[in-house]
């Protein structure tokens, strides 16, 4: 693979905790987009980002912040923070479909105000002074609106855009727009990233074989799927029962102890294996109960029954989105 591999950035799964555990046991990225963090009107870090931006947490794991606002000082006051932190390139949050981000015009909300994402730009790459990267979709309604949507980002220095070829009410279902992608290739003065249903090492070469000038990829919940995805992609082995016992076990005591209480570590594997039950066999049954269960007790009991009952796959079925 001579592309550059990037881990997506998923709110609420590839949180400091997880990204620990998972880069420990299987590896294959080559950088980690931490999920995002908006700045507050006080220029105020919370405690919750701090733990996530932390430089010690993210010690030997190539890391990537990720900004979500839509007011420029903010971004280059976080800019500089992260610059501080030590790090080397921030990423503006383009992308994000969630109706609770998009009401606020902000993530792939922003895309809708291209006047105003216009200034923002503007103003930040007037002033930055490390690189930024961008997290884009094709538009917020139509993917069309990506036409307009490349030539203001050709604009700017952006040090790499990473595309996901749905817009927003597309969510994360249905058939990715390849060939907007494909005009983007040809089009875009800025280095390329694709993200987007990557889900097997078939589709990432696929990416590599039909788009051998892109810069990168950006693997997410396929990686979360099937957590030795990167290590298979690399020429490693596929990820045995035991491998995955073990992995699923220690980030559970992982959260643990970064929560303080099993309830919370429980609740944050239910959103694991909302992904990883796709990487067995027959596994609809325990996906419907891991959804309905509600103690620490209930979920061990039904991890344990997974890795008894269920045959494992050589690498996850189904869209899970």
């Amino acid at each position: 693979m001579k592309m550059r591999v990037d881990f997506a950035p998923l709110d609420g799964i590839t949180k400091v905790v997880f990204r620990q555990v998972w880069h420990r046991r299987f590896g294959g990225a080559d950088r980690y987009f931490i999920p995002f963090f908006s700045p507050t009107d006080q220029h105020v870090v919370t405690p919750r980002d701090r733990r996530e931006l932390d430089p010690e947490a993210n010690r030997g794991i190539p890391s990537v912040p990720q900004i979500m606002t839509r007011k420029a000082p903010d971004f280059l006051w976080a800019a500089e923070l992260m610059e501080d932190l030590g790090y080397r390139e921030v990423n503006l949050n383009l992308g994000c479909p969630s109706g609770t981000v998009t009401a606020k015009g902000k993530g792939s909300g922003f895309l809708a105000r291209p006047e105003e994402l216009q200034r923002f730009l503007d103003e930040v790459f007037a002033s930055v002074r490390m690189p930024v990267s961008i997290k884009t979709r094709l538009g917020y309604q139509e993917p069309e609106e990506f036409y307009k949507l490349l030539e203001l980002y050709n604009r700017y220095p952006i040090a790499c855009l990473t595309i996901h070829p749905r817009v927003r009410p597309e969510l994360y279902k249905g058939t990715v727009h390849r060939d907007l992608f494909a005009w983007a290739v040809q089009e875009s003065r800025i280095p390329l990233c694709y993200n987007g249903d990557l889900l097997t090492v078939e589709d990432i070469t696929g990416v590599e074989g039909d788009f051998p000038t892109v810069e990168a990829v950006m693997v997410g919940r396929g990686a979360v799927a099937d957590p030795a995805l990167l290590r298979k992609l690399r020429g490693g082995p596929a990820a045995t029962r035991e491998e995955l016992e073990d992995f699923t076990g220690e980030l559970y005591q992982a959260y643990q102890d970064f929560y303080g209480q099993a309830g919370h570590a429980a609740q944050r594997m239910k959103e694991v294996w909302f992904y990883l039950i796709h990487l067995f066999e027959g596994g609809e049954k325990h996906a419907k109960q891991m959804r309905r269960l509600h103690t620490p007790r209930d979920y061990e009991a039904l991890a344990a029954a997974i890795f008894r009952e269920l045959p494992l796959r050589d690498h996850a079925e189904g869209r899970f989105a």
